[in-house]
């Protein structure tokens, strides 16, 4: 791997503190030098480069004698838009499959598992999402939030560490979905099913239902 190449993927690792993890938020001022190129395992002068490259797009901004801080203005919705995240660590395939393997089996244990008001949890953002639709609004927040919650409800602490892999599919298929009316409706009608399923304490049927949820989002979006 280029010198280029290697602060070019640094670059994408910090984008997906920002975007993915929220690590940071807007004006919040980067770890020192030493710390995150050691974090990173790579050489401070990788690591500047990579800052540089930042810096240039837009997403941070060096304050003279302070430090490196993301930009107060960053529009973190945009960033979901930001094209310089590698192929691999966007790679629609790869993390639709991750969740294919995954979320049929948190939907299973939720609707065993779920407390009552972890499943009203589930229950009200799934409307959100719906409201969000029909008000044609970026519902990717709420998606994460459904989701989420369905693997919280599993109380499964592992699969909750794999919750950043399923939150940068759901922005992935947000994005790509976006122009697709047919995509649009099989959401509300996938999620209804998985609802219904769960209030019913049905954990067969809701294992189903994610799964042709899922399904029907990789078919719409091309990459089955």
């Amino acid at each position: 791997m280029t010198q280029k190449r290697l602060s070019d993927s640094i670059a994408d690792d910090i984008i997906s503190m920002i975007v993915i993890e929220k690590r940071f938020q807007p004006g919040d001022k980067l770890p020192n030098e030493n710390v995150l190129s050691e974090e990173l395992n790579i050489s401070r002068t990788t690591l500047r480069e990579a800052i540089r490259i930042l810096v240039t797009n837009g997403i941070v901004e060096i304050k003279r004698g302070r430090g490196t801080f993301i930009k107060e203005a960053l529009d973190i919705d945009h960033m979901q838009h930001f094209g310089l995240l590698t192929d691999a660590k966007i790679n629609a395939k790869d993390l639709y499959e991750m969740r294919l393997i995954f979320e049929p089996e948190a939907a299973y244990y939720a609707t065993i598992r779920a407390s009552d008001q972890e499943m009203k949890r589930i229950i009200d953002y799934g409307l959100q999402i719906e409201e969000k639709i029909k008000k044609k609004q970026d519902r990717t927040a709420e998606e994460q939030k459904f989701h989420q919650s369905i693997v919280k409800a599993a109380h499964n602490e592992f699969m909750e560490k794999l919750m950043p892999v399923i939150y940068q599919a759901i922005d992935k298929g947000v994005i790509l979905s976006v122009e697709k009316e047919v995509a649009i409706k099989d959401t509300l009608n996938d999620h209804q099913m998985i609802m219904d399923f769960m209030k019913n304490r049905n954990p067969e049927g809701a294992r189903s239902a994610m799964k042709i949820h899922i399904l029907h989002a990789m078919s719409e979006l091309g990459i089955e």
